[in-house]
């Protein structure tokens, strides 16, 4: 190239614009940021100005998608009823057994709470302590909820028995009191011991007809 032709100089570049969420993200993003604050063992109660910072954004950003703290909260436990029994309801049509139907659900929800220990927080109420009395009261609801179609199952499992819905009645209630104490050591363990430790074993005492 000639000293007379001009080298072409470069188009200035714009900065990047910073993109904006789509409808919907931004509400995802607050629920899997609170979730993960919840799995930090021995983390106290999360404030909404922990919560923004995490996300990096204000706590109005915040409270143009959810009205208050525990509608965020409400919406976990939304995720956590919808995740377990759609599961517990494919069950219905796929296993006939009774009995085997009990045993996979509880498998369901020890799976559950082992991939989200921050939802298994909010399961037993830790997370929920100082918050609104009405989550608890659905955490409680939920766990009634499986508890009846435990003493259901069970009560066609032992319709040979002599006392079958006595027998129901008292291996659900045994059921879920193990269950919820599984999983209240699982998250005061810092998460270290599983609930899955010893499940089989453990299931097969509680049901078997000389349980």
């Amino acid at each position: 190239m000639s000293d007379s032709q001009a080298e072409p100089t470069s188009a200035p570049v714009d900065a990047p614009a910073r993109k904006r969420p789509k409808p919907g993200e931004r509400r995802v993003q607050i629920l899997q940021a609170l979730a993960s604050m919840l799995e930090q063992p021995g983390s106290e109660r999360i404030t909404t100005a922990a919560l923004a910072s995490r996300l990096n954004v204000s706590e109005a950003a915040l409270y143009r998608h959810f009205a208050s703290k525990a509608q965020m909260f409400e919406a976990l436990i939304d995720f956590i009823e919808s995740s377990i029994f759609s599961l517990t309801h494919q069950l219905q049509e796929r296993e006939p057994d009774a009995l085997a139907r009990v045993v996979k659900t509880v498998r369901i929800l020890v799976q559950f709470a082992e991939k989200n220990p921050g939802m298994t927080r909010v399961m037993v109420g830790d997370a929920l302590v100082f918050e609104h009395e009405r989550l608890q009261e659905r955490m409680n609801l939920f766990f009634d909820k499986l508890e009846a179609q435990w003493r259901q199952l069970l009560r066609e499992a032992g319709a040979a028995s002599q006392t079958p819905t006595v027998d129901a009645q008292l291996r659900a209630s045994l059921l879920q009191a193990f269950l919820l104490g599984r999983l209240q050591r699982y998250a005061r363990s810092g998460f270290r011991r599983l609930p899955s430790e010893s499940l089989d074993a453990s299931l097969a005492l509680m049901l078997s007809p000389r349980g």
